[in-house]
């Protein structure tokens, strides 16, 4: 059963920007947490794929670390059933070992086994060496379907 446009969008944003869903429940709707934290972006070598976490294929060059992003319009931007970072985001520099990155992942944990929320592509794909700083732009999209 699809779910309409409306509803994609409001989950996300729901998701993303810590915005009541109305119309849901009582009279303020499906509503955001009191404190909306961040969700943590990870870099993959393949797909994680919807039975996997945080860490399935996650890239493990020297020096990587998943980045937080606030829950708030500041972190992402949702339009149209998708979300896009709103500001670049720069991961810790490689300072030994190399990875082809071509996914990114969203999640609920700094590290770990932590909950895939989504996952996308990253293209054109990231070479990862020495000295590369790996950074997904705000053109990095997930689109709720």
């Amino acid at each position: 059963m699809a779910k309409s446009s409306a509803w994609d969008n409001a989950l996300l944003q729901l998701l993303f920007n810590n915005n009541n869903a109305a119309n849901i429940g009582d009279t303020t709707g499906l509503r955001g947490s009191s404190t909306a934290g961040s969700l943590y972006v990870s870099l993959h070598t393949a797909d994680p794929t919807a039975s996997g976490n945080q860490s399935s294929y996650e890239t493990t060059y020297t020096g990587y670390a998943r980045v937080g992003v606030a829950r708030s319009s500041s972190g992402w931007t949702v339009t149209t059933n998708s979300v896009s970072p709103a500001a670049l985001i720069s991961f810790p520099p490689c300072t030994a070992g190399t990875s082809t990155i071509t996914y990114f992942g969203v999640g609920t944990a700094s590290n770990g086994n932590g909950t895939l929320l989504y996952s996308g592509t990253v293209t054109p794909n990231i070479s990862v060496a020495s000295g590369v700083t790996p950074q997904l732009t705000t053109s990095s999209t997930i689109t709720e379907s």
